[in-house]
């Protein structure tokens, strides 16, 4: 069995310097096709692997990112995350993905993380402080994604607004009838659904209208089913705007197949999040929609901007669209 062997080791046998060892093992890196297939094959010859611990210290960058996130249980919050992993590997980063959701002291796991040194991080999650997160990890620059506005001046913001595309979906609904609105909201401390509520409220107002009725639900299935057969019995209610898509596909099954109203002629219903499976032809749910690959294009620019020690803060508005589906 092959005795394995140090980089200056495998520069000495490849005849190249230390340096072009680390460029090999780099694939941004400039070296010539040939030297770097040499090396590797030696490097395979001898079962050598670059120590990322010892390579990190030399260059003061780890190469990870912490990704603060609700939950991957959450479709929308897992389909950005499955191309925004893909997007760093690409650029040989390392997420560290951490899930705020079940667990108490989420100050304590994020310093868990900074522990690590990481480079970037990037906050989904809004069961976290804001200024928590930016103090915490300090040295990596933070890129927040929240409408909450930030004290701070020293992250990068990336948020959205929704109002000119809930406007187009009340106008819509108001013409075809509809008058008695209810809003299902997912969790009551989440600035996102304050702010998405708030973009139905003001599109309502101009119609001389307002909510009627609202749920609370958890953003699962579950609680929209459950929420929809209690809010839609006891309240004269025609159309209800859901906090997520989830949460809408579960007020219509609870509607068609419980209450037996038709959908939308009885009641239309709205999402929010834009996932793949409300276009799904069972559900074909109306939504408002971001477009997930632009969101993580901007934020990979904004990991990207941060190596090359641009330091200046940047926002980032990000307008939502509806996805029409039969459901409005």
């Amino acid at each position: 069995m092959n005795k394995r062997i140090t980089s200056k080791q495998l520069a000495k046998l490849a005849g190249v310097s230390s340096a072009t060892i680390s460029r090999a093992f780099s694939s941004d890196a400039r070296i010539s096709a040939a030297t770097r297939n040499r090396i590797l094959s030696i490097a395979q010859e001898h079962d050598y692997q670059p120590n990322a611990l010892a390579r990190s210290l030399n260059s003061q960058r780890s190469r990870l990112v912490a990704l603060v996130v609700n939950s991957i249980e959450n479709p929308a919050e897992a389909e950005q995350l499955q191309y925004l992993v893909h997007r760093l590997q690409e650029k040989e980063l390392l997420p560290i993905i951490l899930c705020c959701a079940g667990y108490d002291d989420r100050a304590r796991l994020m310093r868990m993380a900074s522990a690590y040194q990481v480079d970037h991080v990037v906050v989904f999650s809004d069961m976290v402080s804001f200024d928590d997160a930016i103090q915490i990890f300090r040295s990596a620059r933070p890129i927040i994604v929240s409408n909450e506005p930030l004290a701070d001046n020293n992250a990068s913001l990336v948020r959205f607004d929704g109002a000119r595309a809930a406007e187009e979906v009340v106008d819509k609904a108001v013409a075809a009838g509809k008058s008695h609105f209810a809003y299902l909201t997912g969790r009551t401390s989440s600035w996102i659904d304050k702010q998405r509520k708030a973009w139905f409220a003001d599109a309502l107002g101009k119609h001389g209208l307002a909510f009627v009725a609202e749920g609370h639900g958890d953003y699962g299935y579950d609680s929209g089913f459950k929420e929809a057969v209690v809010l839609l019995r006891r309240s004269k209610v025609d159309a209800v705007v859901c906090g997520n898509d989830v949460m809408a596909i579960g007020v219509r099954d609870a509607a068609t197949r419980v209450l037996g109203k038709r959908v939308p002629e009885d009641i239309a219903i709205i999402g929010q999040d834009g996932i793949a499976m409300a276009s799904w032809e069972c559900h074909d749910l109306t939504t408002m929609a971001l477009d997930g690959t632009t969101f993580i294009d901007h934020v990979v620019r904004l990991i990207e901007r941060d190596q090359a020690d641009e330091v200046q803060p940047e926002t980032v508005v990000l307008h939502l669209k509806v996805r029409w589906g039969s459901t409005c």
